[in-house]
This record gives structure tokens, sequence and C-alpha cells, in this order.
């Protein structure tokens, strides 16, 4: 039978760009941390059938947490060098083929590790003269900081070293910074700021980080699971409660990991004083002026103030009940999935290389996404226990506004990748098409945008 009509051919639709970390790094991180669980929660039967001395428990204190961050690290290192190869990167900025002798970067490095420990030093005051570190949670990174420092400052020199041997341009934002301390050679003031934006950003949230791996992997390593399934919200909170663990540790290892052979090195931070205001915001010790509640104390954009959540209003009805769970699970999985994407190379207001697959083909911001709308599910700000319409009012335009903090987050985030690299250029511009989430966002943008006159912009140079 001849056709008369020609056959609809199916539009393939283009691939984004390769993505710089791949999708299963993260996970093999993600399965050594969950190993590195399994035993410390049957530590004590383990230690019975070994006969290994010491108390018959679980390992749920703070170096158990410390820990886990080598099982889930160890299995990412290994993964990127021996099956992704990352160490033969271009982006590393190594060669390893062409080591130069010692004698020919001795003074280079030389000035590397004086900015180095210089750097070190005045982080170490910063550390010093901020009240917040030495009280609450942040009194165990201190402990592991400062545990930390001599094995550092001793190792540091080897390892410049042996990197300025092979790196193609050992003069770095690093030598800058180096260079203008010890004033024998001219510097660039630009490339010295690109240092202390990196280091300012790594010493900030890495303290931040190991402050709180202890609380999240107690309850993990300790949480009765006896009858959990059949209480909806408990069985909501713990696995809410693991999934946030995952993402702390996996995220802690993403700040501590920065070395280059791993091409997971910062290679910019972000120059925008706005990105840096945004996401300051949200963490200690700025979140407890704006969002929090201490002592009774209200942070200025506090939103849960009579807000007795989910839990109190699905009371009572249990399909409502677990099936509100398992959409908060869900939503605190794609967040925890969103750093797992990242491998090595998570953190905040950097560059690290740009990211394509997992959640990051359905959005661009899925984490920023996931969490804000699992705020307002778990809040439901426009529902409260004291009957005033006020607190209403008060607390959902609150919560907009920290949603609006993280809008704005995303879009420095942006302005930042935009300006570095011409293929998160290429991604922005096909999550505009082809994203599941994005491109329907942006067709809504551009239905309510008003028309105007086309202004001719100026594409940035590659």
């Amino acid at each position: 039978m001849s056709q008369t009509e020609p056959e609809t051919q199916a539009v393939a639709v283009p691939r984004p760009p390769q993505s710089d970390v791949s999708a299963a790094v993260g996970f093999v991180g993600l399965f050594g941390l969950i190993a590195w669980i399994i035993f410390c929660r049957n530590y004590a039967p383990i230690a019975e059938a070994m006969n290994l001395p010491g108390p018959r428990e679980p390992l749920s204190g703070p170096y158990a947490a410390l820990a886990a961050l080598l099982f889930s690290a160890g299995p990412m290192v290994l993964w990127s060098l021996l099956v992704d190869k990352v160490h033969r990167n271009p982006s590393t900025g190594i060669d390893w083929d062409n080591p130069r002798p010692v004698s020919a970067i001795k003074n280079i490095t030389t000035t590397k590790i004086a900015g180095l420990w210089a750097t070190w030093a005045i982080i170490g005051f910063l550390y010093c003269v901020g009240r917040w570190y030495w009280d609450g949670q942040y009194l165990f990174a201190m402990e592991v900081i400062g545990a930390a420092a001599i094995p550092l400052f001793v190792l540091s020199i080897p390892y410049v070293l042996w990197i300025d041997r092979v790196m193609v341009n050992p003069r770095d934002h690093l030598w800058h910074f180096g260079a203008m301390l010890l004033a024998r050679e001219a510097y660039d003031i630009e490339e010295v700021k690109k240092h202390w934006r990196a280091w300012i950003i790594k010493g900030f949230f890495s303290a931040f980080m190991i402050s709180i791996l202890p609380g999240g992997f107690a309850y993990a390593v300790t949480v009765d699971m006896t009858g959990v399934m059949s209480d909806p919200v408990r069985f909501g909170g713990m696995m809410i409660a693991f999934l946030f663990l995952i993402d702390v540790q996996i995220g802690t290892v993403g700040y501590l990991v920065t070395v280059r052979p791993l091409d997971a090195h910062i290679r910019s931070g972000n120059p925008f004083l706005a990105g840096w205001v945004a996401a300051l915001l949200c963490y200690p010790p700025m979140v407890f002026a704006f969002m929090g509640n201490i002592n009774g104390q209200l942070g200025m954009i506090a939103y849960e103030v009579n807000t007795p959540g989910w839990t109190h209003w699905f009371a009572g009805n249990g399909v409502m009940l677990y099936g509100w769970a398992f959409w908060l699970i869900f939503l605190t999985a794609a967040y925890a999935w969103a750093t797992i994407a990242f491998g090595l190379r998570f953190s905040n207001l950097t560059y690290r290389g740009v990211l394509t697959n997992g959640p990051y083909r359905f959005t661009r911001h899925p984490a920023y996404l996931s969490k804000n709308t699992f705020w307002w599910c778990a809040t439901m700000p426009f529902l409260v226990n004291s009957h005033s319409m006020v607190d209403v009012v008060r607390n959902t335009f609150f919560l907009a506004v920290v949603s609006g903090i993280y809008y704005w987050r995303a879009k420095t985030e942006e302005a930042h990748l935009l300006q570095e690299d011409p293929k998160y250029r290429e991604y922005h511009a096909w999550m505009e098409e082809h994203g599941v989430i994005t491109s329907r966002l942006a067709k809504l943008k551009r239905v309510f945008r008003p028309r105007g006159p086309v202004i001719q912009q100026h594409q940035p140079a590659e």
C-alpha cells in the first residue's frame, strides 16, 4: 500500500554539553558512606564476635562522624583517578609528562609556601576573633582544624614542591599573594583577590560543615527503627534526617578536597558582592539574626511563628500523613542528589567546572528549588495555631523573602559561571529550551515579560 503522506520524523532533542563531573563519582562516595554507617550501627555485635577492646555499643561519636568523611572521599578519589582519570584533564593545568627539575621551581615554591602559610595564619586569626567559633557545635570544628594545623603546615612543603614541578603555570593565584608578601617580584592584584576569594570560601564553609557533622551522624547510627514504618511521622523524620546527613557528608568532602590533581581545585570564587551577601545571609552567624530563633529571640524574617507544620494539620489522617511524608522525602532526596551529583566538587560561591547531569538536567538549581519547596510544604506558614491573621501574613511574607534570597543567590551564581565558562553559557541556553523544569519556567516568564524595544546585547568573549 502506497503512502500518500510523508512519514512524520521525530525531532531529536540535542544533548546538553558533557558534564565535567561523571554521574557515578558521587554515588560511589554514597555507597562508602552507607557502608560505614551500617558498620557503626552494628559495631557492638562485631566487636563482640571479634573480641575487640572497648565498649560494646554503636560508634556514634564525633570522631566516627569525622571518619565517615574518609569512607565517602576514598571511593570518590579512587573512581576519579582510576575510572574517570581526572588527573589527565587539561583543566587541571598539569602536564605530568614534563616535570621540571626542583632547581627550576624552588624559588616559585618558596614564594607559594610563604603565601600559603600566611593565608592559614590569617584564617586562624579570624577563627580566633570570631566569637561564634568558640561556642556550641563550632567547638568540634575548631578542635579538628587545630589538630590538623601542624600536619598541614609540614605536608604543604613536599606537596607544593611536587605540584609546582608539573604545573603548566606554577605562578598561580597563590604565587601572586606570596609575591606581594615577599615584595621580590611583580604581582597582579587581581590574582591576589582571586586567591583570597577562594580561601575565604574554603575557610568559612569548611568550619561550618565540620561543625554540623556529629549531630546528624549520631542520629543515623543510634535511631531506633523498630516499628518505624507504621508511624508516618517517625518514618518521614528518619528518612529526611538521613538524607540531610548524606548532603552534609558529601558536601563536606567537597569543601575539603579542593586539590588540583583531582581537578577539584577552586578555579574562581564568585566576584560579585551581591552573591556573597545572598549566600552568607543563609549561614551562621548571619542567619541567626535574620531567620533564626535563639532563646526566644526571633530573627528579622523568622517565618515559623505559631506554625506547628504538616504533622499537626494532618494528624489523625493516615493517608495524608503518609502521602505528605513521602512528598517531603522526595524533595529532600532531590536536594541530596543535587549534592551527590557534584562528587568531589561541591561548594558554595565557586566555579569548579560545569555540571550538566543528574538533577541538573531538569533545572539549573535543583537544590534551591527542592529546599524551598520543602520549607513551604513542611512549615505551611499560611496555617497557624494562634488564629492570628497577622501571623499568617508575616510568616507567608517572610518565607517568600527567604525564597527570594535563594533566587537572588541563583542569579548571582549564574552570572559568575556565565562570565567564566563558554560551556556553562551553552548549558544555560540548552536548559532554557530543553530543561524539563527550566524550559517551562522560561516560557512562563516570556508570556508575562513586558514587550519593549529590542536592545542589542554584547555577547561575552569566548
